[in-house]
């Protein structure tokens, strides 16, 4: 033991703490945000598995534009948005936390949510996630629906073109939405506060 006005010896360090041990969460994390995806490929950690998604078709992105344009000309709150904006939710259980890519994201333009943000930034504030099916159409309706609640996001926009329908979820409590909305492609589908408008899909068949 040090008595009171010893220096310690040399190359010993008192302050030294225990190494905690590294869990397989931790090393989960570290290889995902390690990954060099192919140009034009997405990545996402979701519920604990590594989830790669090649580049979109071009009608996939027609329906993206399609929300868009509307939601900039008809929303009741002036929106941002941000195609493919990584986002880091909450996960369940012992997984890392879950970093999510929206096909889009909209959040409230006075907010400048995305200006100064991380390649992978926190939810809080984001106003509406969008999804349109692609190669993995049942994440998109499950697990990331799962995410974006646990996250908090208020409001999840899904375009389900196996089904050519639309759903709007909304009020997230734990890992789900309490209420849903959907509508076939062609019908309207009302956007609640702060867009307040009625979502034209007419274009979308």
């Amino acid at each position: 033991m040090v008595q009171s006005g010893e220096r310690p010896k040399e190359g010993r360090d008192v302050t030294a703490a225990a190494h905690e041990p590294i869990s397989q969460a931790d090393v989960l994390l570290e290889g995902f945000l390690a990954l060099d995806t192919p140009e034009g490929f997405r990545a996402e950690l979701i519920e604990g598995e590594i989830v790669v998604t090649p580049p979109p078709d071009g009608d996939h992105e027609d329906y993206i534009g399609l929300i868009v344009t509307q939601v900039i000309r008809r929303s009741r709150t002036d929106m941002q948005f941000s195609g493919n904006k990584g986002l880091k939710l909450r996960s369940g259980g012992a997984c890392p936390k879950n970093h999510v890519i929206p096909d889009g994201t909209f959040a409230p333009t006075e907010l400048r949510l995305y200006r100064g943000a991380d390649p992978w930034m926190p939810c809080d504030g984001v106003a509406m996630v969008v999804e349109v099916t692609s190669t993995k159409p049942q994440a998109d309706r499950e697990a990331k629906r799962r995410c974006y609640a646990r996250g908090g996001i208020p409001l999840y926009l899904l375009v389900d073109r196996e089904t050519s329908s639309i759903t709007l979820f909304g009020d997230p409590e734990g890992d789900e939405y309490r209420e849903h909305r959907t509508r076939p492609l062609g019908k309207p589908l009302t956007l609640p506060e702060p867009f307040a408008f009625d979502l034209d899909t007419a274009d979308f068949l």
